[in-house]
């Protein structure tokens, strides 16, 4: 049986809760981004030796809409609210006072408004 590789993505899909306000900036280039922040639950591992033995239950993760229709779509979240977002992950580099950083976001693709699961 001959298998082929899978081709080479950077997909990224999450579905959580909008942490805080989105917020829309205009850099110095002229470009407009929106950027929020999305909590996701991690899954609980069960059993010893787990490789996910932390005691914390959530991620925080930066996204960044570049798109008018990401944007848009973006900025008609509320705090709080579930979103599902469809994206790729990638890496910024930045100079702070400090030297040179970098951090890693998802850059949206899709975002739309889901329900949150009743607890």
């Amino acid at each position: 049986m001959t298998s082929t590789p899978a081709a080479p993505a950077n997909e990224v899909h999450l579905r959580g809760r909008v942490s805080g306000a989105p917020t829309q900036r205009e850099l110095p280039s002229g470009d407009v981004v929106v950027q929020l922040r999305v909590v996701v639950a991690r899954t609980q591992r069960r059993g010893r030796g787990s490789a996910s033995a932390s005691a914390q239950r959530v991620d925080t993760i930066d996204v960044s809409c570049w798109s008018a229709r990401a944007r848009a779509a973006a900025l008609r979240l509320e705090d709080g609210s579930g979103v599902e977002v469809t994206g790729a992950l990638r890496r910024r580099f930045f100079r702070t006072s400090a030297g040179a950083a970098s951090r890693y976001d998802v850059e949206a693709t899709s975002l739309r408004a889901v329900p949150l699961p009743v607890p």
